[in-house]
């Protein structure tokens, strides 16, 4: 009897360490979903129109929505010429939401030495892509000296706005 004893003393234990120690595992998948990236093509250039300045300096505010304002010594003679907010074309999943960056300053130069420098720009878009494209428009403000030259002025180098899925 006493050796049936430790017979079921040491099946108990050795099936409770046995159990203490049994292993465990489970299975996960890996799942990635691949999304078309995000675009932007520019569809106008920005333009800020016929300008004047009375000798002292100011600026021309283009708004996102296309519309101008001036400050200081300009002036928005009435025949206004092409005034246009830069605008692109966003593509990309819809219903994603995205950010735009936007530059932080350009020179436009004219034919010779005389320059203005673009600055405080603004947009009218960041958020959620409906339909799979969004229009962007951007706007800016273009500051003219005192002595500012009369002539046709282009950025001497294009400015960049970038998009991004969030």
């Amino acid at each position: 009897m006493k050796k049936l004893t430790i017979l079921i003393a040491l099946l108990v234990v050795v099936g409770f360490s046995t159990n203490a120690f049994a292993g465990n595992s489970a299975t996960a998948s890996a799942t990635a979903t691949i999304v078309n990236p995000i675009s932007i093509a520019k569809t106008a250039d920005m333009n800020f129109g016929n300008v004047a300045t009375d000798g002292t300096v100011g600026t021309v505010i283009l708004a996102a929505a296309g519309t101008r304002t001036k400050t200081g010594g300009v002036t928005l003679p009435a025949t206004v010429g092409t005034v246009t907010a830069a605008t692109f074309t966003v593509t990309g999943v819809s219903g994603y939401t995205y950010a735009v960056t936007l530059p932080v300053a350009a020179t436009v130069v004219s034919s010779g030495a005389n320059n203005m420098n673009v600055d405080t720009w603004t947009s009218d878009a960041g958020g959620t892509i409906t339909g799979g494209t969004v229009t962007l428009h951007v706007g800016a403000t273009l500051n003219l000296v005192a002595t500012q030259v009369a002539g046709v002025y282009v950025s001497a180098t294009p400015f960049t706005v970038t998009v991004n899925y969030n």
